[in-house]
């Protein structure tokens, strides 16, 4: 579809080519090319592009139903309302060490 040859202004040059072939199976090819060296871009896959294929990598985890009752609780645990009431009462509560004694 585009086929741009030479671009001035632009470091080095810059040829782009897209092949499509439409049909029962789609073929669709592009390379960058550098007009001064010919060279296809990227060369290798880099350091860098490997450790995020790594990190960014997509996980799927499906949970038993005793295990998404947990989760479930632990979730309502962790998000409730907490309210000033809720404080004042923790803070304010009757502390006892030891047995009691009548």
């Amino acid at each position: 579809m585009a086929n741009i040859e030479e671009v001035s202004g632009v470091f080095g040059g810059v040829t782009v080519n897209n092949e499509q072939n439409v049909g029962e199976d789609i073929n669709v090819n592009s390379t960058i090319t550098n007009a001064t060296t010919g060279v296809n871009l990227p060369a290798k896959t880099g350091f860098w592009n490997k450790v995020k294929s790594v990190l960014f990598y997509e996980v799927k985890v499906e949970l038993t139903p005793y295990q998404q009752k947990i989760e479930d609780e632990i979730n309502d645990f962790l998000y409730q309302e907490i309210t000033w009431a809720k404080v004042k009462d923790f803070l304010f509560q009757e502390v006892t060490f030891g047995k009691k004694k009548d």
